[in-house]
């Protein structure tokens, strides 16, 4: 059969739209239509309550921040304080000692943080790139690092470090990032490693060829490629090490070592003491006040996370496109 008759076929099989009625083609039209609208209108619905369980915690906590004593023992009041009790924060802010907590946290945060991208990423690239011996089981053993929790090898840890006189410093917090080890690192480098994967061989040959050696060729030309999984590693790095308070709480003894997330048990304890106890905080309240109420916790932990949403708030659109390119969705 020619090509010519193949098509006139073809056409013949086909419904001729353009021959149809003129009520017919509209009414094709608005089906079409309609469901395009209706399918759009469920995933509007469903991604609106699923926003909504999301941030709900959150919504509550502020709220809740924001209440008088009074209101907290008002079953009437539930969403909108009668009037907002800023004096909370104030409160909070005393108790946790904020300036001297987050200078704290923010010292091993951003240090760690550093150990894991230079680490990480240089480990990831060498399972990414290298053949060596037992490569699959030491990745394996990556792997299992990663799966099993601190907690059940936190007395060995723990051994070590007193062994080593690290303990009242920050020193098992942070060294051990500059190895590839701490707080999650075998997920930054399986991240790492996912990346290098996708990126061709013909930069790093090209290079050679130029005569570059393996550390300028890494550090010239390879590291730089890795934005993408470099502001993942930065993102999920910071937001665990700001909120880890497991591990400080067992190496660091001295009170005020610790960070601001330990500090939300000092506001509970106060909140649950006796209020003669509590004069000189007392008196920061608005009269009327005889006590500190789970108010001055949620404003406590409002004023905790408070760093990290603005920090996440401005890193989400990297962090996201990081997520696409960083190779760790599969594709």
């Amino acid at each position: 059969m020619s090509k010519t008759n193949s098509v006139a076929l073809s056409q013949s099989t086909e419904p001729k739209r353009d021959r149809m009625p003129f009520w017919q083609r509209q009414l094709l039209s608005f089906k079409g239509r309609f469901t395009g609208r209706l399918s759009s209108l469920f995933m509007h619905v469903f991604l609106i309550g699923l926003a909504f369980v999301c941030i709900f915690p959150l919504l509550y906590m502020v709220v809740v921040s924001l209440m008088s004593n009074s209101d907290l023992n008002n079953a009437a009041v539930q969403w909108v304080p009668t009037r907002l009790q800023f004096e909370n924060y104030f409160v909070a802010l005393d108790i946790l000692d904020y300036r001297q907590f987050a200078q704290n946290t923010l010292l091993v945060t951003v240090t760690a943080t550093i150990g894991h991208i230079i680490s990480c990423s240089f480990i990831g690239y060498g399972f990414a790139r290298f053949r060596f011996p037992f490569k699959n089981v030491l990745f394996l053993f990556v792997i299992l690092a990663f799966i099993v929790p601190v907690q059940t090898i936190i007395v060995p840890l723990f051994l070590t470090f007193t062994n080593l006189g690290w303990i009242d410093t920050y020193r098992p917090l942070v060294v051990p990032t500059f190895f590839g080890f701490g707080l999650n690192g075998a997920l930054y480098i399986f991240i790492f490693r996912q990346f290098y994967l996708t990126l061709p061989t013909d930069l790093e040959n090209a290079a050679k060829i130029d005569g570059c050696g393996f550390l300028r060729t890494y550090f010239k030309i390879v590291f730089p490629l890795a934005t993408a999984a470099i502001v993942v590693v930065l993102v999920l790095s910071v937001v665990w090490h700001w909120n880890n308070h497991y591990e400080p709480g067992i190496y660091l003894r001295r009170p005020h070592f610790g960070f601001l997330p330990g500090r939300i048990n000092r506001i509970i304890a106060i909140v649950n003491a006796p209020p003669e106890e509590l004069f000189e905080l007392l008196g920061m309240i608005e009269d009327g006040e005889d006590t500190l109420t789970n108010a001055v916790v949620m404003a406590g932990t409002v004023l905790v996370i408070a760093p990290i949403l603005i920090f996440f708030t401005f890193a989400q659109r990297l962090f996201m496109q990081g997520i696409e390119r960083a190779g760790i969705t599969g594709e």
